[in-house]
């Protein structure tokens, strides 16, 4: 049975336009996969985000990371800060099993790169986490790399929210939460963009959460008192992994501007960002790919390989083999809304397109908005779970719609 999302329970979160599924993938070509991992002693797993289809350490994606407050164990997020580029896939997963995750991102790329004859001897996998060590037996690390191929290997575009994969053992505003997901729609000119959001919630104090404006928390902490529950957050802390997705042409700066105002969201839900909570943001477009020189090489043969003339590695486009195939002539740099990156390989230079700055702050408003919505549907997606303790955490949606008259 499809699970109900907040919006079912008639909390409306903003005014902007949704994508199709209001999820993450609503940007083309991201898919989601998890594992999950439930038994007597564990609640754990991992979720990964795909970037797109294509090799991503050949052709890698404008990024950036923004650390709001930095209680956390993340990998990776040094290169992107400096380099401005993501190379893998991104997967979340709990504190301790960090580095095998990482093995497992590491060992798929590795792989793909021998197989498309890439010599891949330095790469940078990014991995996220959040401590479910409430709900699981941490220690145990029971996420292995075969979990993280499983979940590359059966991404897609609709994927479940709540206690799954990464989000099977999180506790958000003293309830369980989980894996989340909201989309946004912004107009520049007569263009439309998304931007996606996907959270791993694991943070708040019951007392602070927010719902239209309310504060649902006192509400939801009496009736957990009546209930004799003692399965109640009074500190804010924990954690929340953000990722944003979008199509629009920015590059990392301007990305980075866009990342932090996921911060803006997690504050509406009524979080003031707690000394032990990390929240840690990753973000990246799949406009403005980052070609290497492999890359260009390539797409020179193919290229030329197509049209039966020689390779002209100079002002290639990043899109020009598709174009060639289908023109059958040489390729030309394609239109900057079907491609926002042209190379003069024999210059060294590479352009870009990106949106003028005062046009920003519709991508600001759709970070927030898709940011809140996602920590929203991660709780009222997830089912109530017992701890190790045998307290129990139950569902927002078990507080639903009380808690909101």
């Amino acid at each position: 049975m499809e699970k109900k999302r907040i919006r079912d329970y008639g909390v409306s979160v903003g005014r902007m336009k949704t994508g199709v599924r209001n999820k993450i993938t609503d940007v083309q070509g991201v898919t989601v996969g998890q594992v999950t991992i439930k038994d007597s002693e564990h609640r754990t797993g991992v979720t990964v985000i795909m970037p797109g289809q294509d090799n991503p350490f050949v052709n890698k994606y404008t990024a950036a990371c923004y650390v709001h407050n930095g209680f956390g164990k993340s990998a990776g997020l040094v290169q992107i800060e400096e380099l401005g580029t993501l190379e893998t896939p991104i997967a979340l997963t709990s504190t301790l099993n960090v580095g095998l995750v990482w093995d497992g991102i590491a060992e798929y790329v590795i792989d793909r790169c021998r197989r498309e004859g890439v010599n891949a001897a330095s790469l940078n996998p990014i991995v996220g986490e959040c401590n479910d060590s409430s709900l699981s037996r941490i220690q145990d690390r029971v996420v292995k790399q075969s979990h993280v191929l499983e979940a590359i290997r059966t991404a897609g575009e609709d994927f479940e929210e709540g206690d799954v994969g990464a989000g099977s053992g999180t506790i958000c505003y003293g309830l369980k939460g989980g894996i989340g997901s909201a989309s946004r729609i912004v107009t520049i000119g007569d263009t439309e963009y998304t931007i996606g959001v996907l959270v791993q919630s694991n943070f708040g104090s019951t007392i602070d959460l927010v719902l239209n404006g309310e504060m649902a928390g006192e509400k939801i902490l009496k009736m957990k008192e009546a209930r004799n529950d003692m399965a109640v957050s009074r500190e804010d802390k924990g954690s929340i992994m953000t990722i944003l997705a979008t199509d629009l042409p920015v590059d990392s700066r301007q990305l980075r501007r866009i990342l932090r105002r996921t911060a803006v969201g997690i504050a509406r839900t009524g979080a003031y960002t707690g000394h032990g909570s990390g929240e840690v943001m990753i973000g990246f477009t799949t406009a403005n790919r980052v070609p290497t020189e492999e890359w260009i090489k390539r797409t020179a043969a193919d290229s030329a390989g197509q049209s039966g003339k020689t390779a002209e590695p100079a002002a290639q486009s990043e899109n020009m083999a598709d174009s060639a195939a289908q023109s059958g002539k040489t390729a030309e740099p394609a239109a900057w809304n079907e491609n926002t990156v042209s190379f003069d390989f024999q210059h060294g230079l590479l352009t870009r397109t990106v949106i003028r700055e005062d046009l920003i702050n519709q991508a600001f408003q759709a970070a927030a908005e898709a940011a809140n919505e996602a920590i929203l549907n991660s709780m009222v997606c997830a089912e109530r779970a017992a701890g190790l303790d045998g307290k129990v955490y139950y569902s927002l949606a078990e507080f639903l719609p009380e808690a909101l008259n």
